[in-house]
């Protein structure tokens, strides 16, 4: 799997599986009725920041993450990220090596940290993951999140020191 720089034309790859999980709504604090348009917007990021796509060898975008400051100004030294795999493409690997690609870009920037401001609870999976890649929960907002079937779940705030 090769990690690169997003390019226009890629968003015609990655819309599919962002629609897929944002309308579902179990994992982003996204509007789950996103146009393409609005999505790109919010997902293709220019510098400082930056968004990337994992590949496979024979081109397929198997997921992609944006990486870029948490906050303005006096925050800008603690990065943020985000990620999405296809679903088709879930358990190659592909959730982790974008952490590790996006947690080696903010070293490299010189961020001091890395931090997720709103990690669903419920999102087992992705809090393992994250754990797993050093992240600790520093805090957890108490029904922060409603799922679609109407119940609330809480938004974890996840850190790593760099």
């Amino acid at each position: 799997m090769l990690i690169r720089t997003a390019h226009a034309d890629d968003w015609a790859s990655i819309w599919p599986f962002f629609h897929t999980i944002t309308a579902a709504g179990q994992t982003y604090t996204y509007p789950r009725d996103l146009t393409s348009e609005q999505g790109r917007g919010m997902w293709m990021l220019t510098a400082p920041a930056r968004t990337v796509v994992a590949v496979d060898d024979d081109g397929t975008v198997l997921g992609s993450a944006k990486m870029n400051p948490n906050q303005m100004g006096p925050g800008a030294h603690i990065a943020s990220a985000s990620y999405m795999v296809a679903p088709e493409h879930a358990g190659r690997g592909v959730g982790r090596a974008l952490c590790e690609h996006t947690l080696d870009w903010a070293r490299t920037e010189g961020y001091h940290g890395m931090q997720f401001n709103a990690v669903v609870e419920s999102n087992t999976r992705a809090v393992s993951l994250w754990r797993s890649c050093g992240f600790t929960i520093i805090g957890t907002i108490p029904g922060a999140y409603r799922l679609p079937d109407g119940t609330y779940t809480g938004l974890h705030v996840m850190h790593q020191a760099l």
